[in-house]
């Protein structure tokens, strides 16, 4: 792996371009998104494609997003282009907010795990933007580590997970959003949230004047034209349990101090755990989502076998984090 250190605010158009060619060439990159890093080919390259499944240990059935510069190259991967796709993209672009449309048929079927749509965003980084104006083609990019495991938001946590199966690592510094992008599913008659994240349900309805509704959970690990619906994702190495300030005092009182060196907790709340490695998150839910893969990578890092989480508020807010949370469990809905 060739690592790039570029400006985050600024990236220096040589090494841009550099990791650019590679890209043209059927390579791999990984860059910075404004949400997670992404592993980077070519789109409209399957061989190209095929080598981002390869590198993740990624099932086929799992589609991949898009990347575009702006709204008219989305516009050449979408056979249907509706009003709401038109005013989302006006209101969220650049942003974290992928919309699922039908596909043309030049858009490569592994690209959408054989579904007949394509997810598709124009990411607010300057790095990914400049490295996807600068390669001239659709980048797909899902997040640049191996399937079901935590996401990036540092280029450390990149080249820990994936080394030398990645040609080039743009180094961007840390992500600001840190969780992923929304889908929107726009294929039917109701748009429907497929994936959560900082843009919410409330917000995508207020653009387009009607509900967006949240899409069905998937049966077993099949996903519905979007990644990140499989029902154990963005998974610490150690075991994760979410509980409520009760249950983590009686964690505190039951663990033995040789139990609470290889446990790690991640708290709201001024707490007492049964754990040596505490992190503090923060109050807000979008600190909470900037923070979150970060602290679990680090207590991954610092061993632990067991992390405990404070459970975050029930509210349309904390949705996002409580779905990533709930994924890293492998807990089922309402469970």
């Amino acid at each position: 792996m060739q690592v790039l250190r570029v400006d985050p605010e600024s990236p220096e158009p040589r090494l841009i371009a550099q990791a650019a060619e590679v890209l043209r060439a059927g390579g791999l990159v990984a860059f910075p998104t404004e949400t997670v890093y992404g592993l980077g080919a070519h789109a409209l390259d399957p061989r190209a494609v095929e080598r981002i499944f390869r590198a993740k240990d990624r099932p086929a059935f799992n589609p991949l997003i898009a990347h575009l510069s702006g709204i008219a190259g989305a516009r050449e991967l979408a056979s249907e282009w509706p009003p709401e796709a038109e005013q989302l993209a006006a209101a969220f672009w650049p942003g974290p907010l992928t919309l699922v449309l039908p596909k043309k048929p030049h858009v490569p079927d592994l690209l959408t795990a054989g579904l007949p749509a394509v997810g598709i965003r124009v990411p607010a980084h300057p790095v990914a933007l400049a490295l996807i104006t600068a390669a001239g083609v659709p980048i797909a990019a899902p997040s640049a580590n191996r399937f079901t495991e935590l996401s990036p938001t540092t280029a450390t946590h990149v080249m820990k997970s994936l080394g030398d199966r990645v040609d080039v690592l743009l180094d961007g510094g840390p992500t600001m959003v840190g969780i992923e992008s929304t889908v929107v599913d726009l294929t039917g008659a109701v748009p429907q949230l497929l994936r959560p994240g900082v843009l919410s349900a409330h917000q995508l309805s207020e653009v387009i004047g009607r509900p967006v509704v949240r899409g069905g959970e998937p049966v077993g690990a099949a996903p519905r034209h979007s990644p990140g619906m499989v029902e154990r994702h963005y998974a610490p190495k150690a075991e994760l349990r979410v509980l409520d300030p009760a249950a983590l005092a009686q964690s505190a009182a039951e663990n033995s101090p040789a139990a609470a060196s290889d446990t790690g907790a991640l708290l709201l709340h001024p707490l007492a755990v049964g754990a040596d490695h505490v992190i503090r998150m923060p109050t807000d839910p979008a600190g909470y989502a900037r923070q979150l893969y970060a602290a679990l990578h680090s207590l991954d890092d610092a061993g632990c076998r067991l992390i405990l989480v404070e459970k975050v508020p029930d509210s349309e807010q904390w949705i996002a984090v409580q779905d990533r949370l709930r994924r890293a469990a492998h807990e089922r809905p309402n469970s």
